[in-house]
């Protein structure tokens, strides 16, 4: 056998060897491959396992039961705020917006939930939030000028305080600012935040919100904002929201007495209200209460909110409304979420006693400006000796 022979057999039969290698390869990774997948699914699946399976499972990833998950994503859909794209389903879109607020997850987190890249979650978050903002007009909603069950069906409140129509304060949301713009968000208490006002009914539904104030802007001054700019807060004509003591006494609005027990804690069944001023207070605190479970409520729901999101800033208002919306969506499709639950109660959250403004910026500069802010105290005195006079009498 000469060398041409020689060689020719040995190129074929490493040919042959590597078609073996290759095909040996092959088999062993495509033929004998172990699912790449782990246990836990991602993306779709993982959002359908979450929806269809233990209904606390799907309350504590989602922060609503299934039901009102569905409902929310129809509503989006049907408005064309959301549609199906090929690679990310509603479903998934909304499930990676309310684990991120939900949780105060970060983005690398839901990478590796869902398995998209960070443009891909960043992408769907935001188009979410601006759609849920976008419900705002629909769930921010005036009540009907008829008196609140919880007014009416209660002979604490009726007929004593048959025109309000809800309460009003402000709290404040931490906020993540540049460095040039910090010093105005820095409130009275040391840390960044937004100041964020709202309206609510006494069935915890927020009516307005404002949010985007300077954190050591005062809540007089977001009042008067709300009340001057377009779409802003209106009270029907004859009708009241209830304001604690960092606001004045002013037609639309009744204040607490000031110098007089306020808070439900300064009550015991040892230490009653002892004049009208000190059982109006009382009464008045009682019912104004609904503001403060539905801020409890609010943050308990959405973690997001107790902490600085590394967001633009724009971003960082709009998580607040979007919030909002949501809580008003849960509230009115279960009321009986077990979130809500846990502020139905009449305890009162324990809070420092709140800093007494003198709100300047709402001072009278006019006689009949003056002359409406002495009707709003007259209305108050009113309501006060009457609900004396009958809680002595009934004594």
């Amino acid at each position: 056998m000469d060398d041409s022979d020689q060689k020719e057999k040995l190129v074929i039969a490493a040919a042959c060897a590597a078609t073996a290698c290759i095909a040996a390869c092959y088999y062993e990774k495509y033929l004998l491959k172990e699912p790449r997948h782990s246990s836990t699914p991602s993306g779709h699946m993982w959002v359908n396992d979450v929806l269809n399976g233990n209904k606390s499972r799907c309350h504590k990833m989602f922060r609503m039961d299934k039901r009102v998950f569905v409902k929310l994503c129809d509503i989006l859909q049907h408005k064309g705020l959301l549609r199906d794209m090929r690679e990310v389903r509603i479903e998934e879109q909304v499930a990676i917006f309310l684990l991120t607020v939900g949780h105060d997850k970060r983005n690398r987190v839901a990478m590796q939930r869902f398995k998209h890249s960070g443009y891909t979650i960043s992408r769907y978050f935001n188009m979410v939030l601006d759609a849920i903002v976008a419900l705002a007009p629909d769930f921010f909603q005036l009540p009907d000028t008829t008196t609140a069950p919880e007014i009416l069906d209660n002979p604490l409140f009726n007929p004593y305080f048959k025109d309000c129509i809800g309460a009003v304060d402000g709290t404040h949301i931490p906020a993540m600012v540049n460095g040039y713009d910090r010093a105005p968000f820095r409130n009275k208490k040391g840390f960044l935040s937004q100041n964020v006002m709202a309206a609510c009914s006494f069935d915890l539904l927020f009516q307005f919100v404002l949010a985007g104030w300077e954190g050591s802007t005062a809540d007089s001054r977001v009042l008067s904002s709300a009340l001057t700019r377009p779409n802003g807060l209106q009270v029907p004509e004859g009708k009241y929201y209830l304001v604690d003591k960092e606001y004045a006494n002013m037609p639309g609005f009744i204040a607490p007495y000031q110098g007089v027990r306020y808070q439900l804690s300064e009550f015991t069944s040892d230490h009653p209200p002892e004049n009208a001023k000190e059982l109006f207070n009382y009464r008045h605190s009682s019912l104004r209460f609904a503001i403060e479970r539905s801020f409890g409520a609010l943050k308990a729901r959405f973690s997001i909110l107790k902490s600085a999101p590394p967001y633009p800033f724009k971003t960082q208002v709009k998580i607040v409304l979007a919030a909002c919306v949501l809580h008003n969506h849960i509230r009115k499709e279960k009321s009986n979420d077990r979130i809500f639950q846990l502020y139905e109660q009449e305890t009162p959250p324990i809070v420092e006693d709140p800093i007494v403004e003198d709100c300047e910026d709402l001072a009278p500069e006019t006689t009949c400006q003056q002359q409406q802010l002495e009707g709003a105290s007259q209305l108050r005195d009113d309501i006060a000796d009457t609900m004396w006079s009958d809680y002595l009498s009934n004594a």
